[in-house]
């Protein structure tokens, strides 16, 4: 078996809306989605397999079955999965929020930082996003605009429409906006530090936790520039790479996918639908899946009206 189908771990933070159920057909513990982790080796939140003879499975344990060989040799730690690929459906604000690099995360803990790419799949006429600052600030301005409630004064708000693409580098304060659909690509993390989050209650009705010293740490307080683009058709980073292909949109129906011995490929299909096909072994695909090729799979020729975000680690 060479194309896993992946099925995701499911987050229903308070900010979520419907838009991943209802037109990706995720299934839902409750009534909102706000995040599926699509390719995900995270503890307590992976990606389990639904296909073949490891169905079942966690992604994880079948690395692991593996001796870590499917990962190619661009992942020279099998341990460290490098990365984690995502749905967000931002029915309202994300909080505003930031992340540490892999030295800060390390000195505290943890193995990766965090930094990330935004593919905005679909986004509302009024959308935007909070990406870095408008003008520098000092660490005591910072933490006085956080006491006071007025930090969104100086945030650098972004207009978004569909196509568009976002890094978010560790200690780049941001935060996604309501209405806004995307698909994430990051380093494997979690570690959020919080600024402001509008007094928003949990469903606990606590007020959610703030992060105060540790944003105080790692924030980079200036202007950072223009890191996003309108057309996208390949990204790179220092900890992955991200290509899009596109058939709706070409009077093209066929695109190929070459899986050396260097990493794994994974697809996450955001429109249309298909079939994939390596050698006698065929899989149908739809919108929303999410699918893993191991390293050194070969040639895989994927055919249909489609969209779809391809990432492996470079």
């Amino acid at each position: 078996m060479t194309m896993l189908k992946l099925e995701a771990s499911v987050k229903d933070y308070v900010w979520g809306g419907r838009r991943l159920i209802d037109e990706y057909g995720k299934k839902a513990p409750g009534d909102i989605i706000a995040e599926t982790w699509e390719l995900s080796c995270y503890p307590g939140s992976e990606s389990v397999i639904n296909n073949g003879e490891y169905a079942g499975k966690t992604l994880s344990e079948y690395i692991s079955s593996t001796g870590g060989k499917v990962l190619g040799k661009n992942c020279a730690d099998p341990e460290h999965f490098p990365v984690l690929v995502k749905f967000i459906d931002a029915k309202q604000d994300l909080s505003i929020q930031v992340h540490p690099d892999d030295e800060y995360a390390r000195e505290h803990g943890h193995y990766f930082g965090k930094s990330e790419m935004w593919y905005i799949i679909d986004a509302a006429e009024d959308a935007v996003l909070c990406h870095g600052l408008n003008r520098k600030l000092t660490k005591k301005e910072f933490k006085q605009r956080i006491n006071d409630g007025t930090l969104m004064e100086v945030l650098n708000r972004v207009p978004v429409k569909r196509g568009d693409v976002f890094f978010i580098g560790a200690g780049t304060i941001h935060s996604i906006g309501k209405g806004i659909l995307l698909a994430e690509v990051q380093q494997n993390s979690n570690i959020t530090y919080r600024v402001f989050d509008y007094k928003r209650k949990d469903s606990n009705g606590k007020e959610r936790e703030l992060h105060i010293k540790e944003a105080l740490d790692v924030a980079k307080l200036e202007p950072e520039g223009e890191r996003y683009q309108g057309v996208f058709s390949s990204f790179d980073c220092a900890y992955f790479t991200v290509d899009r292909k596109d058939t709706l949109e070409s009077t093209e129906d066929e695109i190929h996918v070459k899986v050396g011995k260097d990493s794994f490929r994974h697809l996450l299909f955001t429109r249309g639908s298909g079939r994939i096909k390596n050698g006698e072994e065929e899989l149908e695909f739809c919108r929303g899946d999410s699918i893993f090729l191991p390293a050194a799979g070969g040639e895989y020729v994927i055919t249909g009206r489609f969209e779809v975000i391809i990432t492996h680690v470079g």
